[in-house]
């Protein structure tokens, strides 16, 4: 399969919540956060997402998702170096992420784990950080360009 990855738009928004509901991701915010997000389409449907918040002092990955039936063909990672992309060139000097299941998957991606003292509180203010995921999980950076 080769799905195509474009930026998201207002239309996709219930079929991104669908499929982040589906694989028991949280949805809180994102769609405030179309603007800044990908998609991975596949014969008229969106089989996976991925979105970035971007703050003053770094971006904040988040809804990385594919679904089940397209997994294990390179669209997440494809929608990751998309987000990725978009943050380098928006200037970002590192990308955060939070999981609570793929921590070893977006440490082959160039993530390495991170303390919550380590991000900055702009990105802190998140409602990923604050209130969408656990404290349980785990925090990942991966540091961008020569910054």
């Amino acid at each position: 399969m080769n799905a195509d990855i474009v930026r998201a738009v207002a239309e996709d928004g219930p079929s991104i919540l669908q499929l982040l509901r589906s694989v028991e991701l949280p949805v809180d915010s994102l769609l405030d956060h179309l603007d800044t997000a990908f998609v991975a389409r596949f014969d008229g449907r969106i089989v996976g997402c991925a979105a970035l918040e971007t703050y003053d002092d770094g971006a904040l990955l988040r809804s990385v998702a594919v679904a089940p039936t397209v997994q294990g063909q390179a669209i997440g990672r494809r929608l990751t170096e998309a987000a990725i992309g978009l943050a380098e060139s928006r200037g970002a000097p590192a990308v955060y992420l939070l999981t609570t299941t793929a921590a070893r998957y977006f440490r082959k991606l160039g993530f390495v784990p991170i303390t919550r003292a380590q991000v900055p509180a702009s990105v802190q203010e998140s409602v990923e950080f604050r209130s969408a995921c656990p404290a349980s999980a785990e925090v990942l950076r991966r540091v961008l360009g020569a910054n």
